[in-house]
């Protein structure tokens, strides 16, 4: 028996020894800041800002046609309030709606970058309109923020963008390296008709950028315990988005004589088997190289698990979200309440974590729910795009333009949950990621294709300086 308690006191000591050694050697990744002259932006953007918001510029559904007096006044506007954009840089209309503008660059030997955001917006529910401060399109500027649908997403980075270009201009500035802004019009719904299309247009021409930046990232403000700064999530990849009806036919019957196997019944089984059996947690790419930049500035105790993932490994990745979710979000089936009925229908919504595919989340559907239910795909559907590198000359710049502009932030690299346009872009670009400086809080998080969406003014320049510095830091 001393023996074993020996034994065991000397596991337990090589143990907390090799937790210890793992946490030292987990150290900061952070680049040093270097201080940076702020360009000067006139209040006169809150106004354009607000304009911009009250073109109703909504996607629908994927079957809905654009409303053309919507967006092409939106665009009209456009050339109206950026005239140095509108008169030195080219523009293409792709698709009539989506927007593509080229600033061409004095040395063709480098590769150009890619800035994209997207016109449209999500709709609004009639029954919310009393609970926002005001009109979703109205774009009310308060003494603090800017208010209307897209002020967030995305309206807010394309305007953005376009105020630090058409700054350039003023300035006589022109870059060495082709910078394109690429704007689609459907993203809300999938963007194959926008941002997909202006991927392929520029495919056909050839080009090869060095990196795609586009929404999906943010300021993440007390989202992370322990941590007092802010955390700048680039993220380096996207989940893939997938959605299958499980359909179960019978002969149904009346209700006073039930069969064994009710037809609803069969459905819901099947539902309740694919929550209770989900696909599994995985540390892949980017989740590990989030770990890595994450970990080093937390707080002892939850820094020893991040440096130990090999013990810690389940609670960091549920923590992490990092599996591919399941989520019933449609139920249809029933004409009667004493009918069975001989059809009913459930959609199940997958967002697919890297490595997986479509294919295989079919397959695992099917082999965990009856042979009696037919699954078959619906909708939108994309895979998992390409995870792109931490360790890439775009990323560092990217890296080195947020930390200069805002030196207390910590940058991490991370994997989205939601779906993106730049996953169009991933292959006529070395790289691709997803981040704009909105700063986002537990509040904020559901004004997102939410309720009184808003941006603060403050918020709002930091968009545009950062748009600003890194055009000119990738030259």
């Amino acid at each position: 028996m001393k023996k074993l308690l020996l034994s065991l006191g000397f596991l337990l000591l090589a143990l907390i020894a090799i937790l210890l050694i793992n946490t030292l050697r987990l150290t900061s990744k952070q680049v040093p800041a270097e201080p940076v002259e702020k360009v000067a932006v006139s209040d006169q953007v809150f106004l354009n800002l607000s304009k911009a918001i009250q073109f109703k510029t909504i996607s629908f559904n994927e079957e809905a046609v654009p409303d053309s007096a919507e967006f092409l006044g939106f665009h009209r506007f456009l050339e109206a309030t950026f005239p140095l954009v509108h008169s030195q840089l080219t523009l293409e209309k792709i698709n009539t709606y989506s927007l593509l503008y080229k600033w061409q660059g004095t040395d063709p030997s480098l590769k150009p970058v890619i800035l994209m955001s997207h016109q449209d917006v999500v709709p609004v529910d009639e029954p919310t309109l009393q609970q926002w401060e005001a009109g979703p399109f109205e774009g009310k500027i308060t003494d603090t923020h800017i208010i209307g649908r897209g002020t967030l997403d995305d309206k807010g980075t394309l305007m953005g963008v376009l105020e630090a270009v058409e700054k350039l201009l003023s300035e006589n500035y022109v870059p060495a390296r082709t910078i394109y802004i690429a704007s689609g019009h459907d993203e809300e719904v999938g963007g194959p008709n926008g941002a997909g299309m202006i991927a392929e247009h520029l495919k056909k021409q050839g080009v090869q950028a060095a990196m795609t930046l586009d929404e999906g990232g943010y300021f993440a403000e007390g989202l992370v315990p322990g941590l007092s700064g802010p955390v700048a999530m680039i993220n380096l990849g996207e989940k893939g988005f997938a959605s299958f009806r499980l359909i179960v036919r019978t002969n149904g019957g009346h209700s006073s004589a039930p069969p064994k196997e009710n037809t609803i019944g069969i459905l819901a089984k099947a539902i309740v088997d694919l929550e209770n059996n989900q696909l599994p947690y995985k540390l892949v790419p980017p989740i590990d190289a989030q770990l890595e930049y994450l970990g080093p500035e937390l707080p002892f105790l939850p820094r020893i698990a991040f440096a130990n993932p090999w013990l810690f490994k389940s609670q960091l990745l549920e923590g992490l979200n990092a599996h591919t979710t399941t989520a019933p979000t449609i139920i249809d089936g029933g004409v009667k309440n004493n009918v069975i009925p001989t059809v009913a229908e459930a959609t199940i919504n997958f967002r697919i974590l890297p490595g997986e595919t479509i294919e295989s989340v079919k397959a695992h559907i099917e082999s965990i729910v009856s042979d009696k239910v037919t699954v078959e795909t619906v909708g939108f559907l994309t895979n998992p795009p390409a995870v792109s590198r931490v360790d890439s000359d775009p990323y560092r710049i990217l890296e080195k333009t947020i930390r200069n502009l805002h030196p207390e932030t910590f940058v991490v690299p991370g994997l989205l949950g939601g779906a993106t346009d730049s996953r169009y872009f991933t292959e006529i670009s070395d790289e691709v990621y997803r981040f704009y400086p909105i700063r986002i809080d537990k509040e904020s998080m559901e004004r997102f294709h939410g309720i009184d969406e808003k941006i603060s003014k403050e918020n709002y320049k930091e968009i545009i300086q950062f748009s600003y510095h890194l055009i000119k830091n990738f030259q």
